[in-house]
């Protein structure tokens, strides 16, 4: 089941906070009506939207609300309750045959666990279930790379255009070096685009491409792990065998988790 991922949300919101507690930490209040540039606001937001049409299709563009959506949303897995699903389902299918288990598939939510026990119980050799069900798999991954690549491409083009607004500003800064009035506004135009182009890309379209990513990867992980789960109930595997053999798709899993905490602490710390 999918739930609200309120870290997105808290990461953003503290990203912004930061750069406003910087800027009011220098400047004070007033100075936060110096980082509002309606012009900035409009090239990078303008060219990255332009941009962004001419790169993708509407069908793709469709995508985005979708997309961003899942970028707050996460969705726990239990790899603990799936492990012990197949141990059932093996058990079940060794007293009764296989074609016992199509009567319990009811109570089975995943869409993908069912493909497969079918598949099973239609008879079809291990190899062939394999290959239709990673054939999903590729299919989904390909699906989620589209999806992100709108978020990749964002990420790319908010600096590219921050930077194209800067020189718009040294441009007319440059036409009015005899009017003192105008080297102020022209001036933030410059500056403030770069910084409008990289917040947006550093603080939200990049972070959530790969946030996205990794989520990708762990539903991979999980249907790897079904994938072998049916595979051992259609072959009839012993369900003590199945359960340490899926065991240690658990063991890899907390053990990537903890290098990845670890390596993330030493980096911090470094």
């Amino acid at each position: 089941m999918k739930k609200f991922d309120i870290m997105t949300p808290i990461g953003i919101l503290l990203g912004v906070i930061v750069i406003l507690l910087a800027v009011f930490s220098n400047s004070g209040p007033s100075g936060f009506i110096f980082f509002i540039q309606i012009a900035s606001v409009l090239i990078v937001i303008g060219g990255l939207v332009s941009a962004i049409i001419i790169t993708f299709s509407l069908a793709e563009l469709k995508l985005v609300p979708k997309v961003l959506g899942e970028a707050f949303r996460t969705e726990s897995h239990d790899l603990e309750n799936l492990i012990d699903t197949f141990v059932n389902l093996s058990t079940k299918a060794r007293r009764e045959g296989l074609l016992a288990l199509e009567a319990g598939l009811d109570e089975v939510k995943d869409p993908f666990i069912k493909k497969g026990v079918l598949l099973a119980v239609d008879g079809i050799e291990p190899d062939v279930i394999k290959d239709i069900m990673m054939a999903e798999v590729v299919a989904m991954e390909e699906r989620h790379r589209k999806g992100r690549a709108i978020i990749e491409k964002a990420g790319e083009y908010a600096p590219a255009w921050g930077m194209i607004g800067t020189l718009v500003g040294l441009v007319l800064m440059l036409q009015n070096l005899n009017d003192p009035a105008t080297l102020g506004p022209n001036m933030a135009v410059a500056l403030l685009t770069t910084l409008y182009g990289t917040v947006l890309a550093n603080l939200v379209f990049l972070p959530m491409a790969t946030k996205l990513g990794n989520k990708t990867d762990e539903e991979v992980f999980i249907k790897q792990i079904i994938i072998e789960g049916v595979i051992g109930v259609q072959s009839g595997q012993n369900p003590k065998v199945l359960q340490e053999k899926l065991s240690a798709f658990s063991v890899v899993n907390k053990k990537a988790k903890y290098e990845e905490d670890v390596l993330g602490e030493e980096n911090v710390a470094s």
